[in-house]
């Protein structure tokens, strides 16, 4: 297909058209338009302001993400006679976004040892067999994973109900994400967020992009971003890859956009992959050479400074060039437009974070934001760009393998208990335990924890070795139907507009908002907060516990226990009777104290990782598309890299002819991990050569187990690969 050359426009508004009328033009608008938070992205709108609106009054903000999440939910239910016509082994070929569109899930489906097909049964029959498996196993024998589309409430309600249970194993998706985030900033500002708001970043003039491609992703960034470049301001981009979207972008809202188009990027930079640490402390270093350094800030409200500094001298220009892969007058550009910026924000996305060093390029951010005064004042600051909408409420409110001491004791005090102390396992631990045989059963709240893992082939040998796997779903993925425990069991339950309660969810800004649900659109799915209670009430009902299960099947009980609790969640305790919407205190740093133990931030000091590649092999990273958001597939095409199908490998055409490979030849795709066969070559000149594409999760294959050791998280964006000619 022909690459588009300016990101959104006319072939938004028709995408567009044709969702509104997938979904029912005047129903879609009728469900944007209800007081619940978006289902997409973190960048979050809606709520208690309107639907389409975000926190700081703006209206209409929607984008294709949000259609296509709304779109799914609007499906009629998967027909009855679906799952006697269609065996596991026949789904197991589906496509992603096949799957996706099958419709909604209505009736709990269960996979019996050695069946070949799903079967519905009854909510009675299907909650029984859970709690009969959770009586009958050891506790420490079971993990519970969380995705980011979940509510506050449910999660907080979960991760309680397994702890009270005697596990500790309660993890995230952001253990595949962002973590390096949360790890990175919290060894800087003592908080693991974001330190702006929207309206901050509203009134930047400088942005640096970093290792993402919100254009895709994040679609409503991008309207922050153009404007921010009508107004005289400059977009520095910092991609292996020169992204369509982050060139131009045609905003439909605005007809000067949407006829001419916008200049996004000021300045763009590709490094290879795995240089951005290199690339960052080379604009550090030149920001040092040129004078443009805040001494004043660092002295009085940093420490770290003389050993960074000291650093900065001892690298070379030349080594850090060839350890980057850009040029000294390329970061000189960079340096001198950051030196020029009077409010400057650092936005990255997991282009920094799935790296073996992803903490360590975070620190790297923040050492560059904090040698100007960037953090710790109003318009400037640090911002993890964040998936899902709710995985950032999600580490908020406890859903982690190790709380907080002041959230254990604070939990323990409110509710008159105690709380297991053994160690808990990450998400990727769980899934090296379960393949060891220390896992029994595991619970997914949401998610596609197959899909999502490194080591396709590892992690379907780790769930099979459970006895039981339980999934809360909305619709089916392909984890449903390719990482099978010995018994599968999925329960349907209802989108976030049709929970019969509000629920809360906070976007990468810290902003929480109150989704007031609505009308169920099928008969059978029931709220995440009443299952989960329920299965409280039959597991743990006869052990002598101090918690009123039953009563905490009310979200309203449930926010006054995370105002208890949760440290800057207080407002949540009259969020009901106010409708109040808020920022979680303690977050937002408009002045330079810090939430460390003597209130002043911390620089790091790193040595540069090898990039690797050469002799044949390529650095791969894996990337989602434009038809995409996380594991679903709403659409087969790529519409901004020009691309159809997913099959595919995007290589530089001089990487073509130094390997003899020729467009659209079919080769294998290789790595210390696994391998892929019949991969489609794409000549791609936009990204870096050395470097290649595969999207993800299928090059997750590709992907090994080899993490950060601070955050734990997987290295998806550096992988060293190998090229074979199909025979």
């Amino acid at each position: 297909m022909k690459r588009v050359k300016t990101g959104g426009g006319w072939p938004a508004i028709r995408y567009a058209w044709r969702k509104a009328r997938e979904g029912g033009p005047w129903r879609l608008y009728r469900a944007l338009r209800g007081k619940n938070a978006c289902k997409s992205c973190a960048l979050g709108m809606g709520g208690q302001k309107g639907g389409m609106v975000n926190e700081v009054g703006q209206f209409p903000q929607v984008c294709i993400k949000s259609l296509q999440a709304m779109v799914g939910d609007l499906q009629g239910a998967t027909p009855a006679a679906f799952w006697s016509e269609h065996a596991v082994a026949d789904l197991q070929s589906w496509t992603s976004h096949a799957l996706e569109h099958s419709g909604r899930l209505v009736r709990p489906l269960l996979l019996r040892p050695g069946a070949t097909h799903f079967q519905p049964i009854a909510w009675t029959e299907a909650l029984d067999r859970i709690v009969a498996k959770l009586r009958a196993t050891p506790p420490p024998e079971t993990f519970w994973y969380f995705s980011g589309r979940s509510s506050n409430e449910a999660s907080f309600l979960l991760q309680l109900f397994a702890r009270l249970y005697g596990s500790n194993h309660v993890n995230n998706v952001s253990y595949y994400c962002h973590q390096a985030s949360g790890v990175g900033l919290t060894s800087v500002t003592g908080s693991g967020t974001a330190t702006l708001t929207l309206d901050d970043l509203r009134h930047a003039d400088v942005v640096f992009v970093i290792g993402g491609n919100p254009a895709s992703n994040h679609p409503r960034l991008m309207h922050v971003l153009m404007h921010i470049r009508q107004r005289g301001g400059q977009v520095v981009v910092i991609n292996p890859v020169i992204e369509t979207g982050l060139v131009n972008f045609s905003s439909p809202g605005e007809w000067r956009s949407l006829l001419f188009g916008t200049e996004i990027a000021s300045l763009y930079l590709q490094p290879d992959i795995g240089g951005d640490l290199a690339l960052l402390t080379g604009i550090a270093k030149r920001i040092d050479e040129i004078g443009a350094s805040d001494e004043a800030f660092l002295n009085d409200h940093c420490n770290g400074w003389p050993e960074l500094r000291a650093q900065l001298h001892r690298f070379s220009w030349p080594e850090l060039c060839l350890h980057s892969g850009v040029t000294q007058e390329q970061i000189q550009r960079a340096a001198q437009i950051y030196a020029n910026g009077r409010n400057v924000v650092f936005a990255w996305t997991m282009g920094i974070t799935h790296h073996r060093h992803g903490v360590e390029n975070v620190q790297a951010i923040a050492n560059l934001a904090l040698m100007r005064g960037m953090v710790g004042r109003p318009h400037a600051g640090l911002l993890p760009i964040r998936g899902h909408s709710n995985v950032q409420g999600m580490g908020s409110i406890g859903v982690t393998p190790k709380l907080k001491d002041a959230v254990i004791e604070r939990l323990e005090s409110h509710f008159g208990l105690s709380l297991p102390t053994a160690p808990g396992l990450d998400t990727l631990a769980c899934l090296e335990a379960a393949r060891d045989g220390r896992m029994r059963v595991a619970l997914c709240l949401g998610g596609n924890l197959h899909g999502a893992s490194p080591d396709s082939a590892f992690t379907r040998d780790a769930l099979a070795q459970l006895d039981l796997l339980v999934h809360l779903s909305t619709k089916l993925n392909t984890g449903h139907v390719r990482g099978l425990a010995q018994e599968t069991l999925i329960l349907p339950v209802l989108a976030r507009d049709e929970e019969p309660q509000p629920t809360t969810q906070e976007s990468m800004f810290n902003y929480v908002r109150l989704s007031d649900g609505g009308p169920a659109r099928h008969a059978g799915p029931r709220s995440e907060v009443q299952v989960i209670a329920t299965l409280a009430v039959d597991v743990l009902g006869d052990a002598k516990q101090p918690l009123d299960w039953r009563a905490m099947a009310d979200t309203g009980r449930i926010r006054e226990a995370i105002a208890a609790v949760i440290p800057g969640f207080e407002k949540m305790a009259t969020l009901d009777a106010t409708r109040e919407e808020f920022h979680v205190q303690g977050r937002l740093f408009h002045t330079p104290r810090f939430a460390t133990a003597d209130g002043r931030a911390r620089l790091h000091v790193h040595d540069l990782p090898a990039l690797g590649g050469g002799n044949g092999a390529l650095r791969l990273m894996t990337v989602r598309s434009e038809g995409q958001f996380n594991t679903v597939v709403y659409e087969e095409q790529d519409l901004y890299r020009g691309v159809t199908g997913r099959d595919v490998i995007l290589l530089h055409p001089e990487d073509m002819r130094e390997l003899g490979l020729a467009a659209n030849q079919r080769v294998t795709v290789r790595s210390s991990t696994g391998s892929l066969s019949g991969i489609r070559i794409i000549p791609f000149e936009s990204i870096k050569a050395g470097n290649a594409l595969m999207y993800y999760p299928e090059a997750n294959v590709l992907v090994g187990r080899d993490v950060d050791p601070q955050s734990r998280t997987p290295a998806y964006k550096n992988v060293s690969i190998t090229l074979d000619p199909a025979l």
